[in-house]
């Protein structure tokens, strides 16, 4: 009988005795965490899509740890509206210096657009390859390539869809979107496009070869909801 009573004390000892010590961990954490040092930054409140006119109401500070801080990291919100968005930025994730980038920017290092992979090629173009010349940065284009070949005694043309669905980067040195109406037109001859590297060497081999036309892809986004519903 002694024995069993010795024994459940003993039980009831050991229950008691790790029940403190987690709590005393528990609190050891708090405590550790409590002292760290915390550093203010710049997140977004809001999804940021990519190209977007970044504004404070989709931003907000908060406190992380300084230790491990990226180097880049954005504390202060001072000069961020305006600017625009280099990638998506999700709500919660905490902005760098490499997110984001002003108008300036925009305009003078077409290497900040490019994104991780892709090249920058240009072709030259006139009024009617560049539809009128109203390509502008940032459209989706189609590239068509037309060529005449030899076939037999006759010389036909030769039409391919070369690329599709390809960024443009800019138009001659012009890296943003035209602004508004009231803006002067400007005619240009070049077009600078976004394309992996092995697109690369098929568009320069087309354009010796060749002719190469634009097709402009619609920016309106269909309302997939309410397609389906009809």
């Amino acid at each position: 009988m002694r024995s069993k009573i010795i024994l459940m004390l003993a039980l009831l000892m050991g229950v008691v005795t790790t029940v403190l010590f987690f709590n005393y961990m528990k609190q050891f954490d708090t405590e550790t965490v409590a002292k760290q040092n915390l550093t203010t930054v710049v997140a977004a409140k809001e999804k940021i899509l990519k190209n977007e006119v970044i504004s404070t109401e989709k931003l907000m500070t908060i406190e992380v740890p300084t230790e491990g801080l990226h180097s880049n990291v954005i504390k202060s919100m001072e000069g961020l509206s305006g600017q625009y968005a280099t990638a998506v930025i999700e709500p919660g994730e905490v902005l760098l210096d490499h997110r984001v980038m002003d108008e300036k920017e925009e305009t003078v290092f077409v290497s900040r657009k490019l994104n991780e992979g892709m090249t920058a090629v240009s072709i030259g173009v006139n009024f009617v390859q560049s539809v009128s010349n109203l390509v502008e940065p940032e459209d989706q284009v189609n590239v068509i390539f037309s060529e005449v070949v030899q076939i037999g005694q006759e010389k036909v043309v030769r039409t391919e869809m070369l690329l599709e669905n390809v960024r443009v980067l800019a138009v001659n040195r012009r890296m943003i979107e035209t602004q508004n109406e009231e803006e002067p037109h400007e005619e240009y001859s070049a077009v600078t496009l976004e394309i992996n590297p092995s697109d690369s060497v098929k568009l320069v081999n087309a354009l010796e070869r060749g002719n190469l036309h634009l097709a402009i892809h619609t920016r309106i986004v269909a309302d997939v909801k309410k397609d389906s519903n009809e």
